[in-house]
């Protein structure tokens, strides 16, 4: 079976973490695509302007295929790695974690900022709620009217969630299936005949 859930946030929470006159600020939010990280980065460098250093990491996509780490001046490898880290300790995805430092004055060398960066992501996870929710596959359906019931009652039978709906003398329907269901609810709209069933995207 295909593993067919994955773990995400749900709100923006804040982390701190000080060290001999350093703040680090870390901010969590939920993100779906790339432009969601831009956008929230954008904002973020606005409201934390005079900010040394917005440093941060990122995983997108319930299979986690895209993700990126930015140290943001920092010497490689002390801030967007150990941000990431903490992300990758609790198994999430479309998460963006923003670290903002405001410098204090003294610096902290690598094992210093490795564990500011990491301690703050930390504590925004901790401040948060993750939940777990499952991959679904979108269907559209393209059939005749008088088949109806039989599209309505396979649709309650399995639980699918409706999306959209237009009907007339030929209808159409999409609807949203959890991967590991799709296979054998696929089967039985296949049986029909005259009904045709068509793969859009999975969530």
């Amino acid at each position: 079976m295909f593993e067919d859930t994955y773990k995400t946030i749900t709100q923006v929470t804040k982390g701190l973490f000080k060290d001999r006159g350093s703040k680090f600020i870390a901010i969590a939010s939920h993100v779906e695509k790339e432009e969601d990280v831009k956008n929230k980065l954008a904002e973020l460098r606005k409201e934390y302007h005079d900010a040394r250093h917005h440093c941060y990491a990122y995983q997108l996509g319930f299979d986690k295929s895209a993700y990126r780490v930015n140290d943001d001046g920092e010497p490689s490898g002390t801030a967007g790695k150990p941000i990431y880290g903490q992300i990758l300790s609790k198994d999430l995805t479309n998460i963006l974690i923003v670290v903002v430092r405001y410098f204090g004055g003294t610096k902290l060398g690598v094992s210093g900022l490795i564990n500011a960066y990491r301690s703050a992501a930390r504590d925004s996870l901790d401040n948060n709620v993750i939940i777990t929710k499952t991959v679904n596959e979108i269907y559209e359906l393209s059939f005749d009217y008088p088949l109806m019931n039989d599209v309505m009652r396979i649709l309650k039978d399995e639980k699918l969630e409706q999306l959209a709906q237009k009907f007339e003398l030929s209808c159409s329907l999409t609807f949203s299936v959890r991967k590991n269901d799709s296979m054998r609810v696929q089967e039985k709209f296949k049986k029909m005949h005259g009904l045709e069933i068509k793969y859009l995207r999975t969530v």
